[in-house]
């Protein structure tokens, strides 16, 4: 039996019996050094908020694949590994102990390889050298050689700089005149090659280790292109605090998945996965795996108690050596007092600057669905109207609301509703990827869109394919018909003159009425000018 498989039998063993376990594990490891453990543990942290059953001759034609080839990103909460225990943990990993023990499946993890670049990852499962990499983020150009499961995790890219750098970005199309780094391979290289001249793009390898963001720090470009939610972990386990992120680029959604190889088997496992992904609840599960303050705050705590002790020994020399040298020791005391006291101004100052930015963080951010809120959607809004008013080019929103969402909640409890608005939220965030618009909780179950240089036809017909992918989730009401979760869609375009926000909205919000007055579970549409 592979040593995977011990490592997921021990979870349901006793703990004497899992500890000698992975002595065992580690021992192989040990023998096999291109080869890491997967800490199976955090999958009990996944919930189910409804069955799911495969076919039989599915069942049995997925647990006669061999162990499946996995590479993997360190890239936390989704993925994270441990040098020192030879160990990955994370969301995905999560994910993939719980669905592969279900289906039958063993699977090997690769120990990273720092000399291969994302692309090289990526490559290496296209040409079938392996079978799956995780985590991935969605694009067309990959689609075309290897097989997508649904969306596990939703995260934008963020543009970060230097602290005090000065430097002020709003979206990419700001960055013309800067040096920008990136790591090669990401799926937004094409698009930043499109905003950004070439000879201002600098490619990493690696994130760190003279990669990425130790140029960065080394003044060697001007700012980095990289995953807001990474970066936010990475900040804490390496203390990057000299850098900061200026801007979060929501207008550019990324949804990460699992990436396999095509071969027939694979397609029908992505299948199988993509049922399990439909319904889970992955909450505890990332809850569990953003530890980066709690890492942070833990090692603070450690020294603060070590200053402590190194404080009340200096006192109690002090008072012996007293009577010997008065006037010498009272200039140290005071000498030491004065730096401990600029230390301790020092640290206050630089737990309120974190603390504003996480407060700037999660007032933009809908907690629930970690889409944007109403009060960012506002925002951007606004300085889009300012855009439309420039350009010209026309300016859409659209006004989401589930149909009957009371009922949902009356008969299967609040959970299952917040379950719900956390996948109705992944769904318009995958359909948003390939056309740059920003989706935003604006309150209860209702959800808003903000397409920027969008006519009424694409707007009409991004809200239609967002009513489908709803409607094809079948998230169960059995108290309506037709049985499962419907939305209704309002869109309003503003192609000439100077109607104003409000109005644009208003004209949406009157178009969602109209759905919802013409039977639910469709999309109607204005234009204003």
């Amino acid at each position: 039996m592979p040593f995977l498989r011990l490592m997921r039998i021990g979870a349901l063993e006793s703990r004497a019996t899992m500890v000698a376990r992975l002595s065992i594990l580690l021992f192989i490891v040990g023998l096999f050094p291109g080869l890491a453990a997967a800490a199976c543990e955090g999958a009990k942290t996944i919930r189910l908020h409804q069955p799911v059953t495969l076919d039989k001759t599915l069942q049995a034609q997925l647990r006669a694949l061999p162990p499946l080839k996995v590479l993997a990103l360190d890239s936390p909460p989704m993925v994270k590994y441990d040098a020192s225990k030879q160990l990955y943990t994370g969301v995905a990993v999560d994910i993939l102990c719980f669905v592969t023990r279900r289906l039958g499946i063993d699977f090997e993890i690769a120990a990273p390889d720092t000399t291969l670049t994302v692309a090289d990852l990526i490559r290496r499962v296209q040409s079938g050298d392996a079978d799956v990499f995780i985590p991935l983020s969605y694009s067309l150009k990959r689609a075309e050689q290897g097989y997508f499961t649904k969306d596990f995790y939703a995260s934008y890219y963020a543009i970060i700089a230097r602290k005090g750098s000065g430097i002020l970005a709003r979206s990419l199309d700001d960055l013309s005149e800067l040096r920008v780094g990136y790591v090669s391979g990401f799926s937004l290289e094409p698009v930043l090659r499109e905003r950004v001249p070439g000879a201002q793009l600098q490619a990493f390898s690696q994130w760190t280790n003279g990669g990425l963001f130790d140029a960065l720090q080394a003044g060697q470009i001007d700012v980095a292109i990289f995953s807001q939610q990474v970066f936010t972990e990475k900040r804490y386990s390496h203390e990057l605090f000299d850098l900061e992120i200026i801007h979060i680029l929501y207008d550019e959604p990324r949804g990460y998945r699992f990436y396999f190889s095509t071969t027939p088997e694979h397609e029908l496992l992505v299948e199988a996965f993509d049922r399990y992904l439909t319904a889970m609840d992955l909450s505890a599960s990332l809850l569990a795996h953003q530890d980066g303050e709690r890492t942070l705050l833990e090692r603070y705590v450690s020294q603060r108690n070590r200053q402590t002790l190194l404080l009340a020994a200096s006192v109690s020399a002090a008072i012996l050596a007293l009577f010997a040298c008065v006037a010498v020791l009272r200039h140290r005391r005071l000498s030491r007092m004065l730096r401990e006291r600029n230390a301790y101004i020092e640290a206050q100052h630089y737990a309120l600057e974190e603390a504003n930015h996480k407060l700037e963080l999660l007032s933009q951010t809908d907690p629930l669905t970690l889409l944007p809120n109403r009060r960012y959607f506002d925002e951007r809004g606004r300085q889009e109207y300012q855009r439309y008013l420039e350009t010209g080019a026309p300016l859409s929103i659209l006004i989401i609301d589930v149909d009957h969402f009371k009922t949902v909640n009356d008969a299967y409890g609040h959970a299952t509703g917040d379950a719900y608005l956390r996948t109705l939220a992944q769904a318009l965030s995958r359909v948003l990827v390939h056309d740059r618009g920003m989706a935003a909780r604006y309150g209860g179950e209702e959800f808003t869109c903000l397409l920027a240089q969008t006519p009424a036809d694409e707007a009409l017909e991004i809200a239609e394919r967002i009513r489908q992918d709803v409607e094809q989730l079948r998230l169960p009401n059995a108290a309506v018909e037709p049985g499962w979760v419907t939305i209704s869609i309002g869109v309003a375009t503003l192609v000439q003159g100077d109607a104003g926000l409000e109005a644009l909205f208003a004209e949406a919000d009157s178009q969602l009425y109209q759905a919802k007055r013409s039977g639910r579970n469709r999309v109607c549409a204005g234009v204003l000018g």
